[in-house]
């Protein structure tokens, strides 16, 4: 098992912290390793393993569908002993009422609880009516590069030729793991995709019109990193010869997000210093996501560019949002407590750079600003906008 140090640490700090840690992220991107991790961690800190309680709630391990009293009964019925249980519970949504055994177990004052899953039962909405105040959300994300190219360690490969493989092949850690070709690979995720959309939203929303729902995903597929509205996909699906409500749209979006498949990028107007509710765009929890539907074009690159940056910032703790300043847009503002950075992408730096900058140049504080390029003769300093390397950026460990 390779680690993931980030989220371990991350962990750490919270540990002993009577909130239930919630780690919620899209199937498959490591959150049940990550659990191992946690619990090799506490072994490994003098904790007894009779006080470590880690259950699977996988449909695969439930023969009949618990309860949450049932839940929460089984789990008190290990806990015999004096002292304090770390209970790490994996993908608990799939037990309807969940949080109320988690709250009631959380009453105890001896227990540390961590829960994961993949699914809206996981987001800050779904569980602040029994949880207000008493947890903690930590998201998980498909590997960034720099735990990619660890995985990859022993490859021999370039910096230049891993990030290639990064573009290409994305995040999710069974494939950094293996050695796959593209094929190989995509056909993986794609059933990682069919999986979330399958468990996660047809069955779960009872979706009716499959073949509309995933005529609506695959433009959000194709449209990753433009803005655009639910009333441009109704027009879009008009021309199509197919007929759905903008509420309809406005479901499928909220079933998308909450299942970690995409998330939403609002813009923010650096003018008025507010976030603005029109025009967002959405990314996309995996490149590879987009390239299985569809195949890796060269052409795709600039938008998956961006996905891959919005992503590293949010790794990174910052909110991310597109920014408006009066006309002229800025790819990312990217905010964490008192610290703002901005942020353009490009495939490459055009010969007339200024172009490139000018947008950041307009922009009059002395926050960081970057531009983020694959042009490999690109770096430096440009009016104090810094030209950075994909991959340079990607390896910061700050900005």
């Amino acid at each position: 098992m390779i680690e993931r140090p980030y989220y371990l640490e991350l962990l750490k700090t919270y540990r002993n912290i009577p909130l239930v840690k919630v780690l919620a992220g899209i199937r498959r991107c490591g959150k049940s390793t990550i659990l191992t991790m946690l619990h090799n961690d506490l072994i490994k800190n003098g904790v007894s393993a009779d006080h470590i309680i880690h259950i699977s709630y996988t449909s695969e391990d439930l023969d009949d569908q618990m309860t949450d009293k049932e839940m929460y009964h089984s789990i008190k019925a290990k806990m015999t002993e004096q002292g304090r249980y770390y209970l790490l519970l994996d993908e608990v949504q799939e037990i309807t009422g969940w949080e109320k055994a988690v709250n009631s177990l959380l009453e105890n004052d001896n227990t540390d609880i961590y829960v994961t899953g993949s699914n809206s039962k996981l987001m800050s909405s779904e569980i602040s009516t029994y949880l207000t105040g008493r947890y903690v959300s930590i998201p998980i994300f498909t590997l960034s590069f720099q735990e990619f190219s660890e995985f990859k360690q022993t490859s021999r490969k370039t910096k230049k030729e891993l990030l290639n493989e990064y573009i290409r092949m994305g995040g999710f850690p069974i494939i950094a793991v293996s050695n796959l070709d593209e094929d190989a690979a995509y056909q993986i995720v794609e059933g990682i995709y069919h999986s979330v959309i399958s468990n996660d939203i047809t069955r779960r929303k009872k979706v009716t019109n499959f073949d509309l729902f995933n005529r609506v995903v695959k433009f959000i597929i194709e449209n990753v990193g433009k803005t655009f509205s639910a009333n441009t996909i109704v027009k879009f699906m008009k021309s199509q010869g197919r007929s759905l409500s903008v509420e309809a749209v406005y479901n499928y979006l909220k079933w998308l997000e909450k299942a970690f498949v995409i998330y939403r990028c609002q813009r923010y107007d650096l003018q008025g210093k507010s976030v603005l509710k029109t025009q967002e765009k959405f990314y996309l929890a995996d490149a590879s996501l987009k390239y299985c539907m569809m195949g890796f074009h060269t052409q795709a690159i600039a938008a998956m560019l961006e996905n891959i940056v919005y992503f590293e910032l949010l790794r990174k703790g910052y909110k991310v949002y597109i920014g408006k300043n009066a006309t002229k847009e800025i790819d990312f503002v990217a905010i964490k407590r008192d610290e703002r950075i901005y942020v353009q992408v490009c495939r490459q730096l055009p010969e007339n750079s200024d172009r490139e900058i000018a947008n950041l140049l307009e922009i009059k504080d002395h926050f960081p600003k970057y531009v983020v390029t694959l042009d490999e003769l690109a770096s430096g300093n440009m009016n104090g906008v810094k030209i950075i390397h994909l991959s340079d950026f990607l390896l910061k460990d700050e900005y």
